[in-house]
């Protein structure tokens, strides 16, 4: 896929993100056909669908239980990589050979869904996720990994400033 191509995705998967009703956090994920540059699928975070209450209605449950990032990942909105692999199920779309494209580096969870469903390459918008995650169980398990610059998590700006 062309650089340029590439960036135009990203801003895509970006811009896609905002549609999350996450009130923590908004992630985006597009799967791509890479040979065709055409996007297969795409998801984001937030609650069941059909419009189903979040987790912890206007606020974050994970918050409010004081869950760190990247840990009890039971809890808390349906994550965009998990959404954007069952939207491709659910509409018979194959993911074998896919690139995804994601606005944070996903947890262990995902990062298994990724591997089983036969993505080739995972493209993270770099700056996003903050915790625990499984890139490390992606790289075990030979799926490409590619990290680009993106925006930072503004969680971490939040955090830097206190401790100063």
């Amino acid at each position: 896929m062309k650089e340029k191509h590439l960036r135009i995705r990203i801003e895509q998967c970006l811009a896609l993100s905002k549609a999350s009703n996450c009130p923590r956090r908004k992630f985006g994920a597009l799967l791509l056909n890479p040979r065709r540059n055409v996007i297969l699928m795409d998801g984001y975070n937030g609650g069941p669908r059909g419009g189903g209450e979040l987790c912890g209605g206007d606020v974050c449950l994970r918050d409010t239980m004081g869950v760190p990032s990247g840990e009890r990942t039971e809890i808390g909105c349906h994550h965009a990589e998990m959404n954007v692999i069952c939207n491709a199920a659910a509409s018979g779309v194959a993911t074998e050979g896919a690139w995804l494209i994601v606005t944070g580096e996903p947890c262990i969870m995902c990062a298994k869904l990724i591997h089983h469903a036969g993505i080739a390459r995972v493209i993270i918008v770099d700056g996003g996720y903050g915790g625990a995650n499984g890139m490390s169980y992606l790289d075990a398990h030979g799926v490409e990994t590619q990290k680009v610059e993106g925006p930072k998590d503004p969680r971490l700006d939040l955090a830097a400033a206190s401790e100063s």
